[in-house]
């Protein structure tokens, strides 16, 4: 297996870390590794946005959250551990996440009240 990138946060450019945030469910798996107890397995993370998503997709988001430094991977087994490098990323760009993380929750209540009043027809 090939090792791992996990980049030095000071490293990581702005445009690389709103790169990796700009894809909705790239933003939805990186709001649920943050505000989830402990490390997330991927297997914890194929159903996101109410939707399931196909393994080797969700490899491929979970790099590019993880080369952009939003992430830490490691392999237990079979399974990958993902945790959150907020705090790196809040100290190199204060309020940059926090925002980002924000703007994603307004999003998604958003989108319920406007399911939920469609049902209600």
């Amino acid at each position: 297996m090939k090792p791992l990138v996990h980049p030095d946060i000071e490293d990581v450019p702005l445009e690389v870390i709103l790169h990796a945030l700009a894809d909705p469910i790239r933003v939805a798996l990186f709001y649920e590794i943050v505000y989830q107890e402990g490390p997330k397995n991927c297997t914890m993370l194929v159903n996101v946005l109410d939707h399931p998503i196909p393994k080797s997709t969700l490899s491929q988001h979970m790099r590019i959250l993880r080369e952009a430094g939003l992430v830490r991977g490691e392999r237990h087994g079979t399974q990958m551990h993902n945790t959150s490098r907020y705090d790196e990323v809040d100290a190199r760009y204060p309020g940059l996440l926090l925002a980002i993380i924000t703007a994603h929750s307004v999003q998604i209540e958003a989108k319920k009240k406007s399911m939920d009043a469609i049902e209600v027809f």
